[in-house]
């Protein structure tokens, strides 16, 4: 029996807080799902090991400062004390997308990068998304691939269909939902 812990790894926008097609680029645009940070707090209370993985590009493309994606992650991580709750590790790609990088979803760097920096066993953790970059990258990392239903969670359950890959995927309504099943 291995002595690594179980995961859960999330994906922040679109998960954790909502999503905007031009990107989060403030403190302020950063508005959290109801019922998210309640969920890691609750994840935190059992005893999960929760970490984030999370394209973050903005800063590499000009939509929005270095400032302010540190300000907006510290934003979430104090929100997020109001609950109780807290990230033991937050991996980011901060790279282009025209990088190529090993991190950037739908490769599985960042799944690799958080399980050997919190020891967790990635086949028996899951990875919480709302695209189609998620469910790849967890695969790919041979993590259990679940789905939300917020964010681009609705058009990347179309996709999977059209693709023939919905099937052993967990789908739920939101983090809150995906939270209350996992810890029954």
């Amino acid at each position: 029996m291995s002595n690594k812990k179980i995961g859960v790894i999330l994906d922040r926008d679109g998960v954790i807080n909502f999503d905007s097609t031009d990107y989060i680029k403030t403190p302020e645009e950063w508005v959290p799902i109801p019922g998210s940070l309640e969920a890691v707090a609750r994840l935190n209370k059992a005893g999960f090991v929760v970490a984030m993985a999370t394209n973050q590009a903005g800063p590499a493309q000009g939509k929005y400062s270095v400032e302010n994606a540190e300000k907006i992650f510290k934003k979430m991580e104090e929100n997020l004390k109001n609950y109780g709750g807290f990230f033991n590790y937050i991996a980011k790609c901060e790279h282009h997308p025209k990088e190529n990088c090993e991190c950037r979803k739908p490769k599985p760097g960042l799944l690799f990068e958080i399980e050997k920096k919190l020891k967790i066993d990635l086949k028996n953790s899951v990875f919480v998304g709302d695209s189609l970059k998620d469910i790849q990258a967890a695969q790919s990392a041979g993590v259990r691939p679940v789905l939300v239903l917020t964010g681009s969670g609705l058009k990347t359950l179309e996709s999977l269909r059209a693709l023939g890959m919905d099937n052993n995927i967990d789908l739920y309504q939101d983090l809150r939902d995906f939270v209350d099943n996992f810890l029954i």
